[in-house]
């Protein structure tokens, strides 16, 4: 069987995300999707959130599992997992020599696991959790938002919007 792994803090999800995870189901008899935490990332949307709308956004991918690992290498939780593979995106140059570093690591750590690198389309190779966050909040930003992100991630940046921000901008003069 072969089994990959896409890892990420997913904070939220993108639609560049789930280019990669749509991609990994045509690679991989079983996709593993695993929220990694970061104890020194400070994130956005919980644990639990994050889980939650990348359960929804996968929902129609049956040989999809969601997972969460921390406090531990990303290859070491593939290997937990009998995964034969990792994927990762590379959208520009500083993610090639990223991840071709931590290729070479991850393969030193557990050699059978190797790793897959995928190319998003240009229309989605920009796009990035933080950038989707930093739309937020001028007006029309709604619009510029739901392209680029799944629908269930976007009713929750509008519900976070809305609880974070509750002002209207003509209120902030």
């Amino acid at each position: 069987m072969r089994r990959g792994v896409y890892a990420g803090s997913f904070d939220p999800v993108t639609n560049g995300h789930l280019w990669m995870i749509e991609r990994g189901v045509e690679l991989f008899d079983e996709m593993i999707v695993a929220i990694g935490e970061n104890p020194d990332k400070k994130y956005t949307f919980n644990h639990n959130e994050r889980l939650q709308m990348l359960q929804e956004t996968t929902a129609h991918l049956p040989r999809v599992r969601v997972a969460t690992f921390q406090n531990c290498f990303l290859v070491d939780f593939a290997r937990d997992q009998g995964a034969n593979f990792i994927l990762r995106g590379i959208r520009e140059a500083a993610d090639y020599e990223f991840e071709r570093k931590m290729r070479y690591i991850n393969a030193d750590l557990a050699p059978q696991i190797d790793t897959v690198f995928l190319m998003p389309p240009r229309e989605i190779a920009e796009v990035s959790s933080t950038m989707v966050k930093g739309l937020i909040g001028p007006e029309g930003w709604k619009d510029v938002v739901r392209q680029y992100v799944p629908e269930p991630v976007f009713q929750r940046l509008v519900a976070w919007r809305e609880a974070e921000w509750p002002q209207t901008p003509t209120d902030w003069t």
